[in-house]
């Protein structure tokens, strides 16, 4: 329960944040689709949302949440296990005013895998999950941002201690549009 609630102060943090942002119109709001891959797993894909405010280190510092799910990819219409990602994350772009920008992220959030038969609910199925990634932007100057990272998630596991779908390497690539541009 404990968990829930930080998890329910990180989110009323996040929303007070994008919410003061957006009513003063000084924020860059960027809206998308993300698509990863698990190496050696499945298709995983959901919406990502970042948001950058010109008070605080402007197209520099982005904060944001992903959700990203194999029920929209590999899982859709087939027998792979349905697993859910909610992430929130912190970004930090390089070289402002440049189309190729190199960025780190850290993604903090929560993992759950649903093994739908009762056989397999001694296993493990949800986890903290703490990502590391790096990669690069293409900031096309237009209102269209791509975005290729490479991630590694920091907690796995076997089933019995941990999650045994929550493999470590990843990469992701997100297409997003911006809909609040100063």
């Amino acid at each position: 329960m404990r968990l829930k609630k930080k998890y329910f102060l990180i989110f009323i943090v996040f929303s007070t944040m994008f919410y003061n942002s957006v009513c003063a119109q000084d924020s860059f709001l960027d809206v998308g689709v993300r698509v990863q891959k698990t190496v050696n797993l499945y298709w995983e894909n959901g919406v990502s949302i970042q948001y950058s405010n010109k008070n605080v280190k402007p197209d520099n510092l982005y904060f944001g949440f992903s959700y990203v799910s194999s029920r929209l990819g590999s899982a859709y219409n087939s027998n792979a296990i349905k697993q859910d990602y909610f992430l929130f994350n912190t970004s930090w772009y390089f070289r402002k005013q440049h189309v190729l920008r190199p960025l780190v992220r850290l993604n903090l959030g929560y993992f759950m895998a649903d093994y739908e038969e009762p056989f397999f609910d001694d296993l493990t199925n949800t986890s903290l999950v703490i990502s590391p990634e790096a990669g690069l932007i293409v900031d096309t100057k237009s209102p269209l941002k791509i975005m290729i990272t490479l991630g590694y998630n920091v907690i796995t596991g076997d089933g019995e201690q941990g999650a045994g779908t929550l493999y470590p390497l990843f990469i992701q690539t997100t297409i997003s549009w911006a809909l609040l541009r100063q």
